[in-house]
């Protein structure tokens, strides 16, 4: 088992930044749902998950973006039909929230890949739901800073 591997997940992170966005335990847990909905590979929770009422989007890694809900449920489908993945959210930090929308920003560990993920929720009825998930893969960690003398 190497370190990653065994390194406990990450709190997740409050922004303090300009935006002045606070992290709700109600965003993080929706967050955590999509994650534990996505390694499990179950696709009636996931279609649970997406709004019903607002317009959604999707861009998979290395896909064009889909647009409208049918459109992003099938590629779910798809990509759910194999069953579980073993995939896991690192570092979630909401960027942006209001009463009826929220912005977090992940790392993505797929494998032995690394993904730069974004997700969007709006409130419908009571909860918060995807409005958008975006993940690309990240080129190269950027390597620590040389100081020079």
């Amino acid at each position: 088992m190497s370190a990653r591997e065994r390194r406990p997940p990450a709190a997740p992170r409050r922004d303090s930044g300009t935006l002045g966005a606070v992290m709700t335990d109600d965003v993080l847990a929706a967050n955590a749902r999509f994650y534990e909905v996505f390694a499990r590979g179950d696709a009636r929770a996931m279609d649970e998950l997406w709004s019903e009422d607002a317009a959604v989007a999707c861009v998979h890694p290395g896909w064009r973006a889909l647009v409208g809900r049918v459109a992003v449920m099938n590629s779910w489908r798809r990509l759910l039909a194999g069953g579980a993945t073993p995939i896991a959210c690192e570092d979630p930090l909401v960027i942006s929230e209001s009463a009826t929308a929220a912005v977090v920003l992940c790392v993505e560990r797929l494998g032995d890949s690394e993904l730069s993920a974004t997700n969007v929720f709006v409130r419908e009825r009571g909860q918060w739901r995807l409005v958008h998930h975006h993940a690309g893969p990240v080129a190269a960690r950027p390597s620590a800073p040389r100081i020079l003398n």
